[in-house]
């Protein structure tokens, strides 16, 4: 049951669960990745359904290997599920190589898959690189214009736009040029910005910011993962792009707010708090 943020004061419900599909890699340490979406679907009224590329051996401190799933059986996860459950929207992460960015670009097409939010998973917040220099190029020639939502952060978008993104007018600037690539919308994260976080939301024509309050903690493992995973939901659950960005921010504020201090390096969110504010 939907329940997170009533419309004019009025629960929404929905007998049955918009199918929220996540393409993404595993987090052992249970933060990002796989984990992450899977937390976020179902505390948002969402049936969570999977794709593998990738298994890291990560915790909070940060990545200490990856092995690849072939592409060829990324693929045939992504057709298990669209063909006998269905796919209401979904959402790419960790695509770890070119060719697995191809399978997954391959099979969007063929289920005509339209909802789908893509999250450019380059470099783990650690430092580690998560897809090779060929599955860029492969990102922005397949992927991206298939997305009707991209959401790149700072360093993201700099890679994608080709462009420095360290300042709020370098972030309009990177986000024409992404949108320039194919994604219907474009928000560029500003969580990485001085002062309060403003998200930079582009149609290809007009510019929305979206400011939330900075949480004081160190613990934001998972944060990309999580508000692309909700933004799906969202999506899922028939929210306009607007709407379902705003809400994904919010939902995400709840979590940064209740994150956890485990681990020695960046702690987790706790995805349960999406689930209590929402009742």
């Amino acid at each position: 049951m939907y329940r997170w943020l009533p419309r004019g004061g009025e629960d929404i419900v929905r007998h049955l669960p918009p199918r929220i599909l996540t393409i993404a890699g595993s987090d052992s340490g249970g933060g990002a990745g796989i984990q992450a979406d899977l937390k976020t679907i179902t505390a948002l009224g969402g049936y969570g359904m999977c794709a593998v590329t990738a298994l890291t051996a990560q915790n909070t401190v940060g990545v200490r290997g990856v092995q690849e799933v072939p592409p060829e059986f990324v693929a045939l996860q992504i057709d298990a599920v669209a063909e006998d459950i269905g796919v209401d929207a979904a959402k790419t992460g960790m695509l770890s190589s070119a060719p697995v960015v191809e399978a997954v670009a391959d099979r969007i097409r063929h289920h005509r898959i339209e909802r789908l939010v893509v999250d450019p998973v380059m470099v783990a917040g650690s430092g580690a690189r998560l897809l090779e220099a060929e599955g860029e190029r492969a990102l922005r020639e397949s992927l991206l214009p298939l997305a009707l939502l991209v959401t790149p952060n700072l360093s993201e978008a700099a890679a994608l736009s080709g462009t420095e993104v360290r300042k709020p007018d370098q972030m309009r600037e990177a986000a024409r040029r992404i949108a320039g690539l194919g994604p219907r919308w474009v928000v560029v994260k500003g969580g990485h910005l001085e002062g309060a976080p403003v998200d930079l939301l582009f149609d290809g024509s007009d510019f929305t910011e979206l400011a939330r309050p900075r949480v004081e903690t160190p613990n934001t493992h998972g944060t990309g993962c999580t508000f692309a995973s909700a933004t799906a939901t969202f999506l899922g659950h028939g929210e306009s792009v607007p709407d379902a960005v705003r809400l994904a921010g919010e939902a995400l504020q709840a979590a940064i707010e209740d994150s956890l201090p485990f681990g020695k390096g960046r702690g987790p969110l706790d995805h349960r708090a999406m689930f209590k504010r929402g009742q």
